[in-house]
């Protein structure tokens, strides 16, 4: 039996106190074949103030209302319809399967850059190539193309949504149009790297606590929502050891990217004698205070990331003569780059990385310092002029 496709029906409903509500009504077919009416409340007026944005919000529930009948494949799914599903199950506030920043920054991705294009396009209607030139000309505000690695992120998360339709049986198994999109991730230019003299003549120029941030992520390789989610009872300070508890990204609570992220790190004993420091003279020093509590917000949040990036760092690198654009990932790279060019064992690096694999820390995150690559290339050229020249000293 074809069943029938149901948009539902929004209302504005008055209250005797508080702001009126939005309600959203439905069908269903129950046990016995009878239609069983649904009503569900939406929100307020004041968390949506017009019926449209209100009606926006409903999207995701009136895919799910409409599950049997987009199982059936002669109906028409848009890809709109499969963004406002998926932000409602796999992205929204009960969902556990991704941190909070991965929440954010896929929510950023697809109102961005996927839904403008092609939300009002049949998810059977989109094509592998159609997918590959459209990567191919997405430009930035500023008309610059996007990077490799941006435009392999938003390729990603449009074969996660396929692969979501057909989770849902909405698209036939094995039609995900997305698997053979060609987007390559290798980056147009390398990260910048921090030699430690660069690094000591920066920590130099910043004052407490800004100048621990550095030492921290320096020798720790933290990610910046781990760095600044950091906890005074994080810190065992007999023990020389730091737990990854939590992450805060776009000041948003959350947990950590990965269960390796979670793996307790070593501490410094010189790191640990300047946190010692700070937190004597701290008025927030206590276990449940941020270590890098922002004075604006009277302790309630960390610093902004991006704020103490933009008016402390860089500038305290101009007064460093570092000519290097740092960022905060800066640190994580020179961190892996710095282990493996002291030949520490690859496993060593990958463990205090928390990668998931040694790949990841070979071959994105570690790259070799020219001094490193000009004494190995001299060994080689030691080795043939022996070769051909057995009189010749080393």
């Amino acid at each position: 039996m074809r069943m029938r496709h149901q948009r539902g029906y929004l209302r504005c409903v008055k209250r005797k106190k508080g702001p009126a509500k939005w309600e959203f009504l439905w069908r269903e077919v129950g046990p016995t074949g009878e239609l069983i009416r649904r009503t569900t409340v939406i929100g307020s007026t004041e968390q949506y103030p017009t019926e449209e944005s209100a009606s926006a919000a409903i999207n995701g529930l009136r895919v799910s209302v409409n599950d049997a009948c987009n199982r059936q494949f002669h109906r028409s799914v848009l890809v709109g319809d499969i963004v406002d599903h998926y932000i409602k199950v796999e992205l929204g506030d009960t969902s556990d399967w991704y941190a909070e920043a991965t929440k954010i920054i896929y929510r950023d991705i697809l109102s961005a850059w996927i839904r403008p294009y092609w939300a009002m396009v049949d998810i059977r209607d989109v094509r592998t190539v159609a997918v590959e030139n459209w990567l191919r000309q997405l430009r930035r505000k500023n008309g610059k193309p996007l990077s490799n690695s941006t435009k392999a992120k938003i390729r990603n998360l449009m074969s996660v949504l396929f692969n979501h339709a057909i989770r849902y049986e909405w698209l036939e198994q094995g039609k995900n149009p997305i698997t053979h999109v060609r987007q390559s991730a290798v980056r147009q230019k390398d990260p910048e790297i921090l030699s430690p003299d660069e690094i000591r003549s920066l920590i130099s120029q910043l004052e407490p606590p800004f100048h621990l941030m550095i030492w921290i992520a320096a020798t720790t390789g933290l990610r910046r929502s781990e760095l600044f989610g950091l906890q005074w009872k994080d810190f065992d300070f007999e023990k020389l050891t730091i737990e990854i508890r939590r992450s805060i990204y776009e000041q948003t609570i959350g947990k950590c990217k990965t269960q390796n992220s979670r793996k307790p790190l070593p501490l410094a004993a010189d790191v640990a004698k300047e946190l010692i420091r700070w937190r004597e003279k701290s008025k927030n020093n206590a276990p449940e205070d941020w270590v890098f509590a922002s004075t604006h917000e009277n302790g309630r949040l960390p610093f902004s990331p991006n704020f103490v990036l933009a008016k402390i760092i860089r500038p305290a690198a101009m007064r460093a003569g570092i000519e290097k654009r740092i960022g905060w990932h800066t640190f994580r790279h020179t961190y892996s780059t710095l282990l493996i060019a002291n030949h520490e064992d690859i496993k060593v690096v990958q463990e205090l990385m928390r990668h998931g694999s040694a790949r990841i820390t070979v071959e994105i995150y570690s790259q070799a310092i020219t001094n490193v690559k000009r004494r190995a290339q001299r060994r080689i050229v030691r080795m043939i002029t022996r070769a051909t020249n057995p009189g010749v000293g080393p």
